[in-house]
């Protein structure tokens, strides 16, 4: 396939690219990065590069879409100027896309177009799953504008409602490690709210699937099958660590240092990925411990 890739110097783009390489994939990759350094060996070798939508007229030749793009909602305060500017680089370029699907006369097959499990919002310990109701939050307003921009391509549609994507390499993960590793691993509020999480590798592999399975469509729960409560990740990852992991980070105090982005530690969201299961998908990493032993010496 021709695909065109936004997104694909982040987290999941960089370990996403190889794999579609090595499936003899040709890739067209929209990045702000002018000399693309992350990527030298690729360039030259069914990859090419464009800065902006704007150099393309329609999506005529291009088999598939996958939308990764989105200014990392955790790193900034949610002013309203950042709120924009999450809107932009998620809702606006998604738009983009929509329309140039839209008006292309032989269009893609495929559009598979990013989320997250911020569209559900706060459940306490109940299940969630892909039937049930958005959330009223920033995060969960930005995720139904975000999915409903991608929903009106005239093509097939897969949204991608990512959780906390697990690596080493990137993410959420690399930034806990040097903390635990000084002893200053802890319970965040409660620690009883339910964290989703999946492994880069099923998230990869689960982009891949939805790629290669023309019947499925719509919304799938990107995260794995056993979501932890945030008390019994911080046990697990502690002692894997070997390290001390007492701290208690107060909800109050949380809220205060973080503001509304707090939410996205303190929501509880028990999700199950039932429509990636049923569609035949298989998960590598099925348990937070799975990862951890598949982690080994990363660390």
């Amino acid at each position: 396939m021709y695909i065109l890739l936004t997104g694909g110097t982040g987290l999941i783009g960089s370990a996403l690219l190889p794999q579609l390489l090595a499936k003899q994939h040709k890739i067209c990759l929209l990045t702000r990065h002018i000399k693309m350094d992350r990527f030298p060996y690729y360039m030259g070798k069914n990859v090419h590069q464009i800065k902006s939508l704007s150099e393309l007229q329609d999506l005529n030749r291009f088999d598939a879409v996958i939308n990764l793009a989105g200014e990392p909602i955790f790193e900034r305060r949610w002013t309203d100027k950042q709120k924009t500017k999450l809107f932009a680089s998620r809702v606006n370029l998604t738009q983009n896309l929509t329309a140039l699907i839209n008006q292309s006369d032989n269009p893609p097959h495929t559009f598979i177009s990013g989320s997250a499990t911020g569209f559900y919002g706060d459940h306490q310990d109940h299940w969630i799953d892909e039937t049930t109701s958005a959330g009223a939050e920033f995060p969960a307003q930005l995720c139904q504008h975000w999915e409903a921009a991608a929903m009106q391509a005239n093509t097939r549609v897969c949204l991608l409602r990512t959780a906390m994507v697990l690596s080493p390499k990137g993410g959420a993960l690399s930034k806990m490690l040097p903390l635990y590793r000084l002893g200053l691993g802890g319970k965040l509020g409660s620690g009883k709210q339910y964290w989703a999480w999946i492994s880069l590798q099923d998230m990869i592999a689960g982009i891949v699937f939805l790629l290669e399975n023309p019947q499925c469509k719509g919304a799938f729960n990107l995260a794995a099958p056993h979501p932890i409560t945030n008390q019994n990740f911080n046990q697990q990852l502690g002692d894997f660590l070997k390290r001390p992991h007492f701290a208690n980070v107060p909800a109050f105090l949380l809220r205060w240092v973080l503001g509304d982005r707090s939410q996205l530690l303190l929501d509880s969201q028990r999700i199950k990925p039932k429509r990636l299961i049923e569609a035949g998908f298989e998960f590598q990493v099925e348990s937070f411990s799975a990862f951890l032993d598949n982690l080994g010496t990363k660390t």
